[in-house]
């Protein structure tokens, strides 16, 4: 019978790279700003506190306010 001249090495714990806070925070404002702002146009721009004139962005994202729950008419 043939013997293996290979000797597995020991197995070692992963590790996992440590993303220090402030790598994280600048990007984690950035998407927590454009989330507010995509919740206003789908949610709230319409009547009084319309930013934009006329009804457009209102049909823009008329089907997303039915499909997220907000009321519209």
């Amino acid at each position: 019978m043939a013997q293996s001249a290979i000797t597995p090495a020991p197995l070692s714990t992963p590790s996992v790279a440590k993303l220090p806070l402030r790598a994280i925070l600048p990007w984690a404002a950035f998407f927590g700003l454009l989330m507010l702002v995509l919740l206003y146009f789908v949610g709230a721009e319409e009547g009084a506190t319309s930013l934009l004139s006329g009804a457009g962005v209102h049909e823009w994202m008329h089907d997303g306010r039915h499909l997220l729950g907000f009321p519209c008419h």
